[in-house]
């Protein structure tokens, strides 16, 4: 039966008009997201030494041309995302074929395209799309079609091809997320956990081989993996940048050293403040506590996230939802495990308090999309696109 304007089973009309659309936007979604972007423009403001030139005026137009973008985001329906989705997926693909060849290289890394008004970041583009992708795919399934080990060589493919891409570049931290997200869906689908024991195997037999041989991982991957193991064997070189951000995440103590008055960051010692290390800023600043808060922030964002893909009606929309909330905990996991030592140095931004713009569109699209699965929740949208769930 074609889709036509039905009700639900909460009572909303299957299609929306703008203004229930508009009526029906996450706003606890848009407060946290407003709250940690205006933390983020605070400690830009204070990495400038108490100047909004350069990083905070720009990073507070580029959060205003994404608000427009998760709004609009918020509006798409469903039904489109799902046409759009692999569409989506091949041109990140171009895109990162790329940068292979002509993107521009940057702090030893081949990662972005200059596109003359602004640097795109294809990797980070492609966490959104992987996730729409691996989310139309397992939509099409059943729980038994799951179980088939068949089922799963093409979206395995389609996690490894952007992975191998963006772990060329080099990104391993970027590389990661995507294998981390693309797990994390497959737990959700119900893929069995013996067929992760295996895949576990298989990755650590790659790392091994990806150690040894030439021309793989870089010297100054090792030395981050090495420098982890032991941050002391090397404190002026390999080691500086995690010590420094030690020293001064211990310095900060419980409630901080008070705004603009973080000594490690404003006397240069902290390194990449603007961007990887702005948490370390933050927590010398502010302290263990401001530093709580800010988590706090991060996981009420995620459990709304993760609220909104169990009241989905969809397999497509509970993925989606799923996906991109995990994606974003990735984001804030990593870069703060990363700053404290617990795992080695791999180079991933605060989502919304780094400065970056590929980074910070993309993340505001996600909260979009997460929004749009909760304005058009009541969708019924069968495993074939154009039919309806029976």
């Amino acid at each position: 039966m074609p889709i036509g304007p039905q009700i639900g089973a909460a009572g909303r009309r299957d299609r929306l008009g703008w203004r229930e659309k508009i009526a029906h936007i996450s706003w606890p979604i848009v407060f946290l997201v407003g709250c940690i972007a205006s933390i983020g423009f605070a400690m830009l403001y204070s990495a400038a030494h108490g100047s909004a030139d350069p990083w905070m005026d720009r990073q507070m137009a580029r959060f205003a041309i994404g608000a427009a973008m998760m709004f609009g985001a918020a509006m798409i329906d469903l039904r489109l995302l799902m046409r759009f989705a692999y569409p989506a997926y091949l041109v990140s693909i171009l895109l990162l074929v790329w940068v292979d060849f002509a993107g521009q290289v940057g702090m030893g890394a081949q990662r972005w395209i200059d596109l003359g008004v602004v640097q795109l970041q294809p990797s980070e583009i492609m966490k959104v799309t992987l996730v729409l992708t691996l989310a139309r795919y397992f939509h099409g399934l059943s729980y038994d079609d799951v179980g088939r080990p068949l089922s799963l060589i093409v979206p395995t493919i389609l996690v490894l091809v952007p992975a191998a891409l963006v772990l060329k570049q080099p990104d391993l931290g970027t590389a990661g997320m995507l294998m981390m997200v693309a797990a994390a869906i497959y737990v959700v689908v119900g893929v069995r956990w013996w067929k992760f024991a295996f895949v576990l195997a298989i990755g650590v037999g790659a790392a091994y081989y990806a150690w040894n041989a030439p021309n793989i991982l870089h010297d100054y991957q090792k030395a981050r993996i090495m420098t982890f193991m032991d941050p002391e064997s090397d404190l002026q070189g390999s080691g500086y940048h995690i010590t420094q951000s030690k020293i001064a995440l211990g310095s900060g103590a419980v409630w901080g050293k008070g705004f603009l008055q973080g000594t490690q960051s404003h006397l240069d010692f902290l390194p990449e403040r603007q961007t990887d290390f702005i948490f370390t800023m933050f927590a010398e600043e502010f302290g263990m506590v401001g530093s709580l808060v800010l988590l706090g922030l991060y996981v009420l964002l995620v459990i709304y996230g993760t609220v909104i893909a169990i009241r989905s009606k969809t397999q497509f929309g509970r993925l989606l939802a799923f996906g991109l909330s995990f994606n974003l905990f990735c984001y804030f996991f990593i870069n703060t495990a990363m700053v404290m030592g617990l795992i080695p140095v791999v180079g991933v931004p605060l989502p919304l308090i780094s400065y970056g713009g590929t980074v910070l569109m993309t993340v505001m699209i996600g909260f979009g999309l997460i929004m749009s699965v909760n304005i058009h929740r009541d969708q019924r949208i069968g495993r074939r696109l154009g039919h309806e769930d029976s």
